[in-house]
């Protein structure tokens, strides 16, 4: 049986994960260029006494000290996921001393699943994230806990507005963390307001090997690519890293008529001294689908009509969509004394979006016809992020205290061009055979100009007692929010928005053994309020920021190699609306969803590893304008899902391994009166892998298919109420290490 305990640089005996630790950047390189960087955590391993059957630590460090190469938590039974995570301003924590629900996945499963994004990796095999089966979209879409996450609100190194702002090629990340429920407190308000959970990347570092590593990669039906990823350390102790990932795809994917192209640059900077440690990263990506994803809706009384085969194109060949991002990071971190750490970071990206094609398509008949509007939009968005603070720890007389302290930053200026319909470029065609016109006229007036600023406080302090048995967190948050509007034609600010909000937060983490957590949270979750419409007898009328709260227990269990996990919880979202009666605009609607989760993950036997579970949530409208609707059941969800993905190491042939995955989703509703939904689904995915040697260089060959049963089915869109699951899809990949 696996015992371990882990412990940062200033955190006193027995703490687990309490701070970050690992940094980068190498001085005078980066003058002149734009910038991107993130930090990552640093632990040192625990030693195991085999005599009395207890994990105990070793010495506080206090020298920069790296114990682990990469400087990351190390990775569970089975190479999956990390022992530990971020968990907002209280650093990284072992997640049998984390009083939330998270989990973190690893490298190696990143490049096992052949995730070309984030939702390949997070909604694979965990029951709390749903993602609707759509691919080749203009966004990335998934739920959390039943509540839609905006893809904008993922975080590098827990800064917000760093990360490529539609959809994120995971090549370039050694972790990605997911921590389920509102995080106000942790990680201050997101820029898009999702409340479900967050989503934090951990960026490559060199490791102490040299590493040159070249995958080429396939995707049916004629999608070809690579991906290089380079990493060397320097200097008498290797103080200096550079890691550089490179990814290229372009041709056909699986959906007919559609063809996606993706690149990727990135570079990651670091240097770890004895008490400082110093980080920058720089990326470049860009994303383009011609012929995208797009879904329909149902006019008044058509019934949901049986979906076409999976690889039909619903949207014309000729459409297209595509997204440059550039970002960059730098962090700092310095031990000001062996119990007290300052850090600070500083990121900034800019994001050109262009897209042309079907704005809004309406089924109208029971064979299938539908009307369609042409649109086109481009973006242009700049933002900037940043954080400053300090950790550290003391004890006052039985009581242990691991305190934090930090003020976030973040801005944004976007700017909007386009048309939502195109004169003379409408059509009507049918989902079982569509048959477009020319392609549509571009166009793009300017039409939009909007400025953001949120800045927010939080402290936070974990008091533990009985041997750290017992740990209760503490904290709160003060958070402002405040955005202009101005005027397209003369520039002049025609609006603000400018609130503030201040939110608490409570945790307690019981040890009821070293295998065993009991762990209960109360934390809640902060979004823009909105602004009262013309329409409205308040119009103008300014709401503060919008308070969703969440009330949460759950049990841990950690057999060494296997860990199951259960929760359950309760989160209430407002919601906004115009009374019929009064013409007054206000706050009083309410989403309530209560769920229940199961998980598992590790190696339960020799040679197999075994993630997934069960969840179930039931999100109820509770509050509505004048009732109506009250008491259905939100839309586009589904009340139930499971997941499974299984890994087997066979004895046929040393090195290959053999998997699957399954997803099973109950129905959802797609009509606020609960009166038309669509059929749940059960999909099924079968893959293998082969490592070897070549050459004596290490190589592994990697096959799977998605979809096994080319099953066709809909799903629920971000901007629509139907779209078509992805087709069965093959891919391939070999990567060989020089």
């Amino acid at each position: 049986m696996r015992k371990r305990h882990f412990q940062t640089r200033i955190a006193p005996p027995r703490a687990v994960f309490a701070l970050n630790r690992t940094a980068a950047a190498v001085q005078g390189v980066l003058l002149g260029l734009t910038l991107a960087a993130t930090g990552l955590p640093a632990y040192a391993q625990s030693t195991t006494s085999e005599e009395e059957g207890v994990s105990t630590l070793p010495a506080t460090l206090v020298e920069g000290e790296m114990l682990l190469p990469s400087g990351l938590p190390p990775t569970y039974a089975g190479g999956q996921v990390a022992y530990g995570s971020r968990v907002g301003l209280l650093g990284n924590k072992d997640f049998m001393e984390t009083p939330f629900s998270t989990v973190s996945y690893t490298e190696k499963y990143i490049a096992d699943r052949q995730a070309q994004n984030i939702t390949q990796v997070i909604a694979v095999t965990d029951p709390s994230v749903f993602s609707n089966g759509l691919t080749g979209t203009f966004s990335e879409n998934y739920s959390i806990r039943g509540f839609a996450s905006d893809i904008s609100d993922v975080t590098i190194g827990g800064l917000y507005g760093v990360a490529p702002y539609y959809r994120i090629s995971p090549q370039m990340y050694e972790r990605i963390e997911v921590l389920k429920g509102p995080s106000a407190l942790l990680n201050g308000m997101p820029p898009g307001g999702s409340v479900g959970g967050s989503v934090n990347l951990v960026p490559k570092r060199a490791g102490d090997e040299p590493l040159t590593r070249l995958t080429g990669t396939y995707m049916s039906d004629a999608q070809f690519g690579g991906h290089l990823d380079v990493g060397r350390r320097f200097g008498e102790d290797q103080q200096f890293g550079i890691r550089f990932n490179g990814v290229y795809r372009d041709g056909d994917g699986a959906i007919n008529h559609q063809e996606q192209k993706a690149e990727l640059t990135s570079l990651g900077l670091d240097w770890r001294g004895e008490r400082a440690r110093l980080s920058a990263d720089l990326y470049e990506s860009e994303d383009r689908i011609r012929g995208q994803n797009r879904g329909i809706n149902l006019a008044s009384g058509v019934a949901v009509p049986k979906p076409p085969k999976a690889d039909t194109l619903l949207n014309p060949d000729w459409a297209y969509v595509q997204t440059k991002d550039r970002g960059a990071i730098v962090r700092g971190e310095y031990d000001l004394t062996d119990s007290l750490m300052a850090y600070a970071a500083y990121g900034a990206s800019r994001t050109r979006y262009t897209y042309s094609g079907t704005m809004l398509a309406t089924v109208f008949n029971d064979a299938g016809d539908f009307r369609t509007s042409m649109g086109q939009l481009k973006m242009e968005l700049e933002k900037t992020s940043g954080e400053v603070g300090l950790k550290g720890h003391f004890q006052t007389a039985a009581i242990k205290h691991q305190w934090s302290l930090n003020a976030t930053h973040y801005g944004d200026t976007q700017k909007d061009f386009g048309r939502r319909s195109v004169p003379g470029a409408d059509w009507v065609t049918n989902i079982y055979n569509p048959v477009w016109g020319p392609a549509a006229p571009t166009d793009f007036p300017y039409i939009a100009h909007n400025e953001s600023r949120l800045t927010s406080y939080g402290v936070a302090d974990t008091l533990s007692v009985l041997e750290e048995q017992v740990q209760l967190t503490l904290g709160v948050r003060r958070q402002q929010v405040l955005t202009d509007s101005f005027s397209v034609t003369t520039g002049a600010r025609t609006g603000r928005y400018d609130e503030e909000a201040t939110t608490p937060a409570a945790a307690l983490l019981v040890k009821l053994s070293e295998h065993v957590s009991l762990y209960a949270n109360y934390i809640e979750g902060l979004s823009q309020g909105a602004t009262a419409p013309m329409t409205a007898a308040n119009a103008g009328d300014v709401f503060a920021p919008y308070k969703s709260k969440q009330k949460e227990v759950g049990l841990k269990v950690d057999l060494g190699d296997f860990t199951h996990t259960l929760s359950l919880y309760e989160i209430k979202r407002p919601g906004s609306y115009l009374d019929p009666n009064s013409n007054i605009f206000s706050f009083g609607g309410e989403q309530r969803n209560r769920g229940v989760e199961w998980g598992f993950f590790g190696s339960p036997l020799d040679n197999v590893r075994l993630m997934g579970g069960v969840a179930h949530v039931d999100p109820k409208i509770t509050k509505t304008e004048g009732g109506v609707n009250q008491g259905k059941t939100a839309t586009g969800l589904p009340k139930l899902q499971g997941k499974l993905g299984v890994e087997w190491d066979t004895p046929v042939l040393d090195g290959l391994t053999l998997t699957a995955n399954a997803t099973s989703v109950s129905k959802q509703y797609i009509s606020d009166d609960n009166t038309q939904s669509i059929p749940g689904y059960t999909i099924f995915d079968l893959g293998t892998r082969y490592a070897t040697r070549v050459a004596s260089r290490p190589l592994t060959l990697r096959a799977s298919v998605t979809n096994l049963t080319d099953k066709a089915y809909w799903g629920t869109p971000l901007l629509s109420s139907l779209g078509l699951g992805a087709p069965r899809t093959f891919e391939l990949s070999a990567s060989v290490d020089f």
